[in-house]
């Protein structure tokens, strides 16, 4: 496997990024050789960063925040950690912080390699019997130790800054210099030092001072390995965002600002979040990742006096507005790991939570945070309530466009994606899902993008879930617009273009994509229409007709009957929607032991549930098939419309 993926990558890197692996590759040969041990790494004298961090969080924490810092701080005082849809094997309150904790799989058991191994000779893109790597490095960001902190300065509780003191003392003697699963990617090494600066901001100066100089170890080792090995060219993606940030912060806690990364992390703003407020990325939750991280560095930036150029602000407000536009559940989209800067563990809405952040940071109106937010401790709360986006709103650069109103008195929210398949040449996290619609009734998902599942252990799930049968679109013979090379790779993209986008109603888009022109001689245009108790889809394929399936897949917890040629959709008693289609074959079918043979949606990353999958199968040419889905009232008012 790691043969085949070298091979793959190497056919989407230009002749330039192959000189730079070449250089990547001599500088881990040198670093394998001379670069081991905290000997070299000096304890620098450390400053704050987040100036006032301390006052802040005392003058925001309401009931609700002080109520889920609490709990989140018990669980780790009890030996509980939970991330990525998996519970850790419980631990000895007496002891949370062994050895082995740091390479625990809580999936297989295993344990993935320590000390004794080099990073850059860890295979974690071959998950073997380990597991996911994702996991081992999950516990490995520190980011319980945060919420340790605030809760030591909001309760005076010195548990707290024990636990703190032991895990930072456990990880530098478990994680010598880029030793180990720990050290194996930058972007781990990143988002590690920016828990342990947020926490040492908060509760340094009463940790023991060996535990104080530890940190300081761990901060230089970073120091040093960040900027030596970047992620560059197919690989500068919020990777590269995380590991400036990284480097950025450390800097200025060692009190002298990072011009070159300063200077590197304000031009990504404007590559990896577009002038719509899209991610380049074309996953939601990645670009809220990538504008927390900006987030925090602009926030350390102002109060250290030098601000970032108003054009970040501009960028990181962009972002928020497209954030209120998106569906407020299940208008997901792309890749979605659950990465974040600042986290106590799950959230509701990740994305609209760094949206309030950023409304907080500019003193603009926005959505409230959700109860119990952590960020709004550090950034505040949007200065007043924003009014509900309502209409049709088209994001061109990012591809999406968003619907939003009323169909027979209930609330509807629709998103169609026209954009490209992901960014830069390996487009790492995005999913071939082009003309793909998802839709929400009265708040609750009913079409639903199936989600992520998992990445280095997903092997063909992984494929099937960023495959075009498994999104709600239209597929030639079960085959994706673009070509899927590997689990972060594409060797075909479509590229999908905006036809029209008419507001008003009835309001109108159209849009196109080109992924089965080499391979089938056609070209897949799609039409969504508003109505006024529905929504109608017409698909086409201009230059040709072929045999087409066209899906719908619903969102887990919904049942769906047919009659004929129309589908019922229902949550219990109560019809939310009917699709009538076509004469042709209509399938329904939820779960399956191998991909394709049902429907499946992955609500989170590691988690995955059966879901009624709808496939309708016939020909399709230039004059196209047309399917209404018509949206009934309510229970209560409601007839039996079949």
């Amino acid at each position: 496997m790691r043969i085949g993926w070298y091979i793959n990558r190497l056919r989407s890197m230009s002749p330039a990024e192959i000189l730079h692996r070449l250089g990547e590759h001599r500088r881990k040969v040198v670093s394998r050789r001379r670069d081991d041990g905290w000997q070299r790494y000096g304890s620098p004298q450390l400053h704050p960063v987040f100036h006032g961090l301390r006052g802040a969080v005392q003058a925001n924490a309401n009931a609700d925040q002080r109520q889920a810092i609490t709990a989140a701080a018990a669980d780790t005082l009890e030996g509980r950690f939970s991330a990525l849809g998996r519970t850790w094997p419980p631990r000895d309150r007496h002891r949370l912080f062994a050895a082995e904790a740091w390479r625990l799989d809580p999936v297989s058991g295993t344990l993935w390699p320590g000390p004794e191994v080099h990073a850059f000779d860890v295979d974690f893109r071959s998950a073997g019997d380990r597991g996911d790597i994702k996991y081992v490095w999950e516990f490995n960001r520190l980011q319980q130790l945060p919420p340790l902190a605030v809760q030591w300065l909001l309760s005076g509780d010195g548990k707290c800054l024990e636990a703190i003191e032991a895990a930072i003392d456990s990880w530098h003697a478990a994680n010598p210099p880029f030793r180990g699963v720990a050290w194996a990617s930058g972007i781990e090494v990143a988002l590690r030092a920016i828990s342990l600066i947020v926490t040492l901001d908060i509760a340094g100066d009463k940790l023991a001072v060996a535990t104080r100089g530890k940190t300081g170890e761990i901060l230089a080792a970073s120091a040093y390995w960040l900027p030596r090995f970047p992620s560059r060219f197919s690989s500068a993606n919020n990777h590269l965002v995380a590991e400036l940030a990284g480097e950025y912060l450390i800097s200025l806690a060692f009190g002298s600002e990072s011009v070159s990364a300063r200077a590197a992390l304000v031009a990504e703003v404007d590559k990896q979040i577009l002038a719509d407020g899209a991610g380049a990325e074309q996953t939601p939750t990645y670009a809220a990742f990538t504008a927390e991280l900006i987030l925090l560095c602009a926030t350390a930036a102002r109060q250290a006096g030098s601000p970032f150029p108003t054009s970040v602000d501009a960028r990181l407000a962009a972002f928020a507005e497209f954030a209120g536009w998106l569906p407020a559940r299940g208008g997901g989209f792309g890749d979605d790991d659950e990465g974040r800067a600042l986290t106590l563990g799950d959230e509701p809405d990740y994305v609209r939570s760094v949206a309030a952040a950023i409304h907080g940071y500019l003193g603009m109106a926005g959505d409230a945070p959700a109860p119990g937010d952590f960020r709004a401790l550090f950034f505040g709360a949007p200065s007043r309530q924003a009014p509900t986006p309502d209409g049709l709103r088209t994001f061109a650069q990012g591809g999406l466009s968003v619907w939003h109103g009323t169909m027979n008195g209930r609330r509807i929210d629709l998103t169609y994606d026209h954009g490209p398949l992901g960014y830069l040449s390996i487009a790492a996290h995005g999913h071939a899902d082009a003309l793909s619609l998802t839709l929400c009734i009265d708040d609750e998902p009913v079409l639903v993008d199936p989600g992520t599942w998992l990445y280095g252990s997903g092997r063909e799930w992984r494929n099937w879930f960023r495959s075009t049968p498994a999104h709600n679109t239209l597929n030639i013979e079960g085959q994706s617009q673009s070509i899927i090379s590997g689990p972060f790779n594409w060797s075909h993209k479509a590229r999908a273009t905006l036809v029209e986008s008419q507001d008003g109603l009835p309001w109108k888009l159209s849009a196109s994509h080109d992924g089965y022109k080499a391979r089938f001689g056609v070209v897949h245009r799609r039409t969504v229409t508003g109505e006024v108790d529905g929504i109608r889809i017409t698909d086409q394929l201009l230059g040709g007709s072929h045999k087409a399936e066209i899906v719908f897949q619903l969102a887990a917890g919904l049942e769906a009957s047919r009659e004929g040629g129309t589908v019922r959709v229902s949550r219990g008693e109560e019809t939310l929607l009917t699709i009538r289609f076509p004469d042709g074959a209509v399938d329904i079918r939820a779960g399956g032991d191998a991909p394709g043979q049902g429907g499946w949606v992955s609500p989170r990353f590691g988690v995955r549930q059966p879901a009624p999958r709808l496939a309708w199968r016939g020909e399709v040419g230039r004059d196209g098939v047309a399917i209404h889905l018509a949206v009934p009232p309510r229970l209560s008012v409601q007839s039996d419309i079949l």
